[in-house]
């Protein structure tokens, strides 16, 4: 062992002493300890391989990085994983690759349709607006928060060119109908999967269905990398172009710090420019730097270890809650898995019936009074929003069941952080509420 590697492994070893001396548990007390929606979750591994990764200080995307890519794309069950700075930059590249040239006549152009709901997070339509593309807005069911796929096929006109939808808190949509009618009608899919790792349909990974998905790893998600995300194909063409629009819109496909691995690096005749411009400075798409850190992909390779125990926590707070909460089903419409999948579940989504004793103001106040963290279910209706009022929009149907949510929904956490404690706290706090308001 080289003396620089004697001093790395002693600084490893100081790391996880500091781990145990500084992140000890702290007793839950009710009603003064935070509990919380969502949090990161972490010990010794992800510190040490933090600080192996800055060590080497590479700093951008490296060998945790390619790792980190391989076991996700294996996690998804897809052929192809390219990491980024974040969820929404996800969105931004699965969409944005599909506006590409190089896809000839399944170019997505300006004013072409894209489907997707108006009850959803803003990043999943965002991409669609920014890329001068229509959304197409559908209502959602109540049980499901998702897509309410019986206008789905009616929604569908000569402009429609792709469905863009995302699994609501880890809920699968209805991937039959959905990938029914993208077949139908030739349709792009891309699977907003950013609150979902993990999930199941028909015991098949989410993610693995749409010709792109797409995934977040900011602290409140399945495993964090901090900041960061990144987006699943399984088709090699799909996979370069996403790789150029994150990476400055460069035709080259060569690696940081790799030169020359298509072998003709100034043989290249592109455009108007002369023949032997330098690959590494031709420009095929109109592009970003949205690449993630090698840090950050340390913190996640050691998170993705964890994820399957980090999923089974999700899936049994959930019950519990939902167990717990089923005697006041007259009061509140608690959620349901999609028929044929297993949710991941990133919340617990609980809406207050019409005619309710009580308002969603009233108890998630008592809630939050109480410590207990409380969230809305994103925008509710996005074209209600002041950033989306005057956007070209199509709506079909009704958007009843969004209005719904935006004035009566809510969720509460089901993170792996949560103690059998805290979900006694929780259920404890929601019946001494009940008692008062019926």
């Amino acid at each position: 062992m080289s003396k620089s590697d004697e001093i790395k492994q002693q600084i490893l070893d100081l790391v996880r002493a500091y781990y145990a001396e500084t992140f000890g548990d702290e007793p839950f007390v009710p009603g003064e300890t935070a509990v919380p929606v969502s949090g990161k979750l972490f010990d010794a591994a992800e510190m040490t391989n933090l600080v192996d990764s800055s060590l080497e200080f590479w700093l951008t995307t490296g060998r945790y990085a390619d790792q980190f890519e391989r076991e996700l794309a294996r996690t998804v069950g897809v052929r192809h994983a390219s990491l980024c700075n974040s969820g929404s930059s996800a969105n931004l590249l699965a969409l944005t690759a599909l506006t590409s040239p190089s896809l000839g006549d399944r170019q997505l152009r300006p004013g072409d349709e894209v489907v997707t709901v108006a009850a959803g997070f803003p990043t999943t339509v965002n991409p669609i607006i920014q890329n001068q593309l229509t959304p197409v807005f559908l209502d959602i069911d109540l049980d499901t928060h998702n897509i309410a796929v019986e206008n789905l096929a009616d929604a569908v006109t000569p402009r429609t060119k792709a469905i863009m939808l995302a699994h609501t808190l880890g809920n699968p949509f209805n991937l039959d109908v959905v990938m029914e009618v993208a077949n139908q009608h030739d349709l792009w899919l891309v699977e907003d999967n950013c609150d979902a790792l993990g999930s199941t349909y028909n015991g098949r990974v989410t993610g693995s269905f749409g010709h792109l998905a797409t995934s977040s790893f900011y602290p409140a998600h399945h495993i964090t990398t901090g900041e960061g995300g990144a987006v699943f194909t399984n088709r090699p063409q799909l996979k370069k172009i996403v790789e150029s629009f994150r990476d400055w819109g460069r035709d080259c496909w060569c690696p940081p710090g790799v030169d020359n691995t298509c072998g003709k690096r100034f043989e290249w005749q592109l455009g108007d420019l002369p023949y032997g411009y330098d690959h590494k400075y031709i420009y095929s798409h109109i592009g970003y730097n949205l690449k993630m850190t090698d840090m950050q992909a340390a913190v996640g390779l050691a998170q993705l270890k964890k994820l399957p125990e980090f999923i089974a926590a999700r899936k049994r707070n959930w019950q519990r809650l939902y167990d717990g909460l089923k005697p006041f089903e007259e009061f509140l419409i608690l959620p349901q898995p999609t028929p044929s999948s297993d949710p991941s579940w990133f919340g617990f989504l609980l809406t207050v019936r019409p005619g309710a004793p009580f308002s969603r103001n009233q108890i998630v106040g008592y809630l939050e009074e109480r410590k207990i963290a409380t969230r809305l279910l994103f925008g509710g209706n996005l074209i209600r929003q002041p950033a989306y009022q005057n956007i070209p929009h199509r709506v079909v149907g009704p958007l009843t069941n969004t209005d719904i949510v935006m004035n009566l929904t809510f969720w509460i956490g089901v993170f792996p952080g949560l103690t059998p404690a805290m979900i006694d706290y929780i259920l404890e706090t929601f019946t001494a509420f009940f008692s008062h308001a019926a």
